[in-house]
């Protein structure tokens, strides 16, 4: 009678959804003073090494503004203000959970290449991070290119690598129901501006910016830098808040049928059913707290059939049932399809007088 544990793992990833989703972990490589303590997680700022120089600092305190919330905390690894390489940063990262990368000083210290390839190959290897890197054409959902090129807060002036930080913060702290796209930024006096149609063209080659709107700074549409679309990656894939909640479920599931199910119980069909069962249970939650349109889950027959088909078991004579509960050895194939809820970012209404 165990098996309804899996059930009650499900429930409480769903439960847990929407707060993880408003509150991402920011990782920060930071060239500055190393401090004794190092890597360090900030919460608030009250968290920062005193020992840090103010622009550390301050990189600091932009990925921690947040936006609708603030991040759950920035991981920083600082390395020396000499050091060129980031494979010791990187290395560490490796084993640390954290969603959004960023780096100060990327761009400066020739390290965009080096960051975007890891980022790409954590991804492949089922670690779904995310980075914030300026001025990269990486085509890639995993890599948001930010690329206003200046933004100012009075006196004070941030390049497109610098401000990164700011960007990371806005992303982890935007809920998973809504998206970043026009996020205000009420304490920039302005920005690089660009008209309409140059703003268009950005955001059609994979760029996210900040722009003037004729009153204040805002963020434009919530991209990433993928522009190459696909069968298997279409324009949903472009979008930050999908990707976010694409790499949430499946870390959801991951994790839950690792801890409560992968060689806990015996593969049969009842088993499996449960699985199906606790699995759809977690889609549900998902749909009621607004994150999933509509949802389907079940036993891949087509799967099973080519399992069973390569093993010499003759396939032709069985039901669709009997392939459906045949023994699968160790594997267990089922097939979903979700609909994700997007946010609301373009509105067509036509005015008649």
């Amino acid at each position: 009678m165990k098996m309804p544990s899996v059930t009650i793992s499900f429930t409480e990833a769903a439960t847990a959804a929407v707060k993880r989703g408003e509150r991402g972990i920011i990782a920060m490589i930071l060239k500055d003073i190393v401090p004794a303590e190092n890597p360090v997680r900030c919460v608030t700022e009250e968290d920062i090494p005193a020992e840090l120089s103010e622009a550390g600092k301050q990189q600091i305190r932009l990925a921690l503004k947040g936006y609708v919330n603030t991040p759950n905390s920035v991981i920083v690894y600082m390395i020396g203000k000499s050091e060129e390489n980031y494979e010791t940063a990187l290395n560490y990262l490796k084993t640390v959970r954290f969603d959004y990368l960023v780096a100060p000083s990327v761009e400066t210290d020739g390290q965009l290449s080096a960051v975007t390839s890891y980022v790409k190959n954590e991804r492949k290897a089922n670690k779904l991070i995310k980075a914030v890197l300026p001025n990269v054409t990486a085509d890639s959902e995993g890599i948001i290119n930010y690329a206003t090129e200046t933004v100012y807060e009075n006196d004070t002036e941030y390049t497109t690598e610098q401000y990164c930080s700011r960007i990371a913060g806005i992303i982890a702290g935007t809920p998973i129901t809504i998206s970043c796209t026009y996020a205000p930024l009420p304490e920039l006096t302005d920005c690089t501006r660009l008209t309409s149609k140059e703003a268009d063209a950005a955001a059609e080659a994979g760029k996210l910016i900040v722009w003037w709107d004729g009153e204040k700074v805002k963020t434009g549409r919530g991209i990433n830098s993928l522009t190459t679309l696909t069968d298997e990656k279409g324009e949903q894939f472009q979008t930050i808040k999908i990707v976010e909640t694409m790499d949430m479920i499946t870390n959801d599931i991951r994790m839950t049928t690792e801890d409560s199910y992968i060689g806990k119980y015996a593969n049969t069909y009842d088993n499996k059913c449960l699985l199906v069962s606790a699995i759809g249970n977690y889609f549900e939650k998902l749909q009621k707290q607004g994150v999933l349109n509509s949802w389907t889950l079940e036993i891949n027959v087509e799967a099973n059939r080519a399992y069973l088909k390569e093993k010499g078991t003759n396939v032709e004579k069985m039901t669709e049932d009997e392939i459906k509960k045949a023994n699968t050895g160790k594997n267990v194939f089922l097939k979903a399809k979700l609909s994700i809820l997007d946010a609301i970012e373009d509105i067509d209404l036509p005015i008649a007088i």
